[in-house]
């Protein structure tokens, strides 16, 4: 069976950007409620939970399951779930090394990176998740709808930041701007800066 990530920090941690009800909401129960109907789900399809769960997104064409539309979806609400909670901190841990780089070469420095990043979150339609990508050998800023994740096609996730409105309706009703604004104050890049150094070793 597959499990949630433990986080790193503890739900008060993130005051006042996201409030301790909010992050117990949504890791005991939203994100715990995906994990336990893809168990289910994927129990039902006498699925053996011999590979990682990542490695049953980037290869999830080869699976001939039943509910398959169903899986993706939980699938996805574990995935980007987990991601999601490894992107904040209690402190402010920004892009380095080589992500850094790659940012500002891009986006010309890491503030006009941010920027790009809260318009391409704002322009999301309905809710879903705006992701960092590593694609191909480029970074890409990308809106995915519902719990659509990168490794279905093969692109590799690196930051996240979810858009469904249970994330951050408690602390900002409908204005998004501001939880955007006030996410990248407890930003952790520590799993990107990592997971894009791994990438561009393989290249």
């Amino acid at each position: 069976m597959y499990r949630l990530d433990e986080l790193h920090y503890l739900y008060q941690d993130l005051e006042p950007y996201i409030d301790t009800h909010t992050m117990g909401i949504h890791y005991n129960k939203h994100a715990k409620k995906y994990l336990d109907t893809l168990n289910q789900l994927l129990s039902e399809e006498g699925f053996s939970f011999d590979v990682s769960i990542e490695k049953l997104a980037s290869n999830i064409d080869f699976y001939e399951f039943k509910r398959k539309e169903d899986i993706l979806f939980h699938l996805g609400g574990v995935l980007n779930h987990n991601l999601y909670f490894k992107c904040m901190s209690k402190e402010y841990q920004g892009p380095s090394s080589f992500l850094l780089k790659a940012i500002v070469e891009k986006y010309g420095s890491l503030e006009e990176f941010y920027k790009a990043y809260i318009q391409m979150a704002l322009s999301l339609k309905g809710s879903g998740y705006t992701f960092l990508e590593y694609n191909h050998g480029d970074l890409v800023l990308k809106n995915r709808s519902n719990q659509e994740s990168p490794l279905f096609d093969k692109s590799v996730p690196l930051f996240t930041i979810d858009m469904w409105e249970h994330a951050y309706y408690l602390n900002y009703k409908n204005e998004k701007g501001e939880y955007l604004n006030q996410f990248f104050k407890i930003a952790d890049f520590s799993y990107a800066n990592k997971e894009y150094a791994q990438q561009i070793k393989k290249e």
